[in-house]
């Protein structure tokens, strides 16, 4: 009677065993589509945080170029700090090149104020076929937004400035460095890195 009562009890396990093992491995699959659309998310918010970055670097670059060109006329100094360039182009060109090398397609490109730009991009990549049924159409989304931060300050020719005096005002940029500025030496004013900050936001 003991032996069989000992393959009853076997075969009442049995079926408990596919159970917990189905579980398990369901459990399991469904960490790989959360794994899987994790890593898809991660994929787009790093094309988006290259996009926006590429788009104000490139604003950045036109307006240090720009200030070079008018380094000349200290008056238009300021309104170059602020973004408020003369004959700038839009800059969400370079916004899309680098969404497409980081497999995202851009979907809009915004800028904000003078010194801003919010990109939003669209993973190329689904999450993929996972046990959560439609995943294989879902593709990630994200949104960055990077800004253009003056790095130097300076002080502006007064209205009693004298008109002859052709000395520009020197640049005093983040840590104290000092730039003085000289029209005829091109080579020894500050590249855009030093008259910008480029960076992304918390937002």
């Amino acid at each position: 009677m003991s032996r069989i009562r000992q393959h009853g009890d076997a075969g009442q396990a049995f079926p408990i065993y596919l159970t917990v093992v189905g579980g398990l491995l369901f459990l399991a699959l469904a960490y790989l589509a959360v794994g899987q659309a994790g890593a898809n998310r991660n994929g787009a918010q790093t094309a988006a945080d290259a996009a926006a970055l590429a788009a104000a670097q490139d604003w950045r670059d036109q307006l240090a170029g720009q200030w070079v060109e008018n380094v000349a006329d200290p008056e238009s100094w300021q309104d170059i700090f602020d973004g408020l360039g003369q004959g700038l182009t839009p800059s969400c060109w370079r916004a899309e090149q680098l969404a497409a090398q980081n497999g995202a397609a851009l979907d809009a490109c915004t800028p904000v104020g003078p010194l801003e730009y919010t990109v939003e991009v669209t993973a190329e990549d689904s999450v993929g076929e996972s046990i959560v049924p439609g995943t294989e159409n879902v593709h990630a989304r994200a949104v960055a937004t990077a800004v253009v931060e003056p790095r130097c300050t300076f002080e502006p020719p007064g209205p009693d400035a004298d008109a002859d005096d052709e000395t520009l005002p020197g640049l005093t940029c983040d840590g104290g460095e000092e730039w003085e500025v000289d029209p005829d030496d091109p080579t020894g004013l500050p590249e855009p890195r030093d008259l910008f900050d480029v960076h992304l936001t918390d937002a």
